[in-house]
């Protein structure tokens, strides 16, 4: 039989948590980057209705 080590179970819900709140911080940074991005998107399109000639009416 193989030698195996084994964990507490403290250990290993530690070990679990650990890994999801990596995975967490990784998703809500992903979603602040899209949120970001998203607002690029926005002002760069409000720039250019601001930027549009204006038409004058006689």
């Amino acid at each position: 039989m193989a030698d195996t080590k084994k964990l507490s179970v403290e250990k290993a819900l530690d070990k679990l948590r650990e890994a999801d709140a990596r995975q967490s911080k990784s998703l809500r940074r992903d979603e602040q980057i899209d949120a970001l991005n998203e607002e690029i998107k926005r002002m760069r399109a409000q720039r250019l209705r601001l930027e549009r000639p204006q038409r004058k009416t006689p």
